[in-house]
């Protein structure tokens, strides 16, 4: 695949700017994003854009993408239970996609202000990266 790249921000209201405010990760203020507002978009804009032999450098990820979300900011989250799909679901995707096409996990970064959301899209991608690291020693 040529290296061709985009930085991709996942967030159903947010601006990266937004993002940068309080997380105070310049990467949000710096770079140019393409935003996608929910899991159809995500899914949408990552396809397309392999087909063009262009993948993400940089994706940000948000947790909570639509209002029934945000009941979930603690504890266990009932993913099986929503009718829209969360970032954890975009993250779960996003792995599975990896091993299908055989690609690198591109760098992530995430956002959400949702801690048990936060530490589940982080604990996916985390665990993933240590077994893709692990297969290419």
């Amino acid at each position: 695949m040529e290296n061709k790249t985009y930085n991709l921000f996942l967030d159903d209201i947010r601006e990266p700017y937004d993002a940068f405010i309080y997380t105070k990760d310049t990467d949000f203020s710096k770079l140019k994003w393409t935003v996608v507002r929910n899991y159809e978009e995500f899914v949408r804009v990552i396809s397309e854009n392999y087909e063009d032999e262009s993948f993400p450098a940089i994706i940000a990820f948000d947790h909570d993408l639509a209002d029934e979300h945000y009941e979930h900011l603690s504890g266990t989250i009932p993913y099986n239970e929503m009718e829209e799909k969360t970032g954890m679901h975009c993250a779960t995707w996003l792995v599975d996609f990896c091993i299908d096409n055989k690609v690198k996990l591109p760098m992530f970064k995430v956002h959400s202000m949702n801690p048990a959301g936060r530490a589940n899209i982080t604990g996916l991608l985390e665990n993933y990266k240590k077994h893709e690291d692990s297969q290419n020693r």
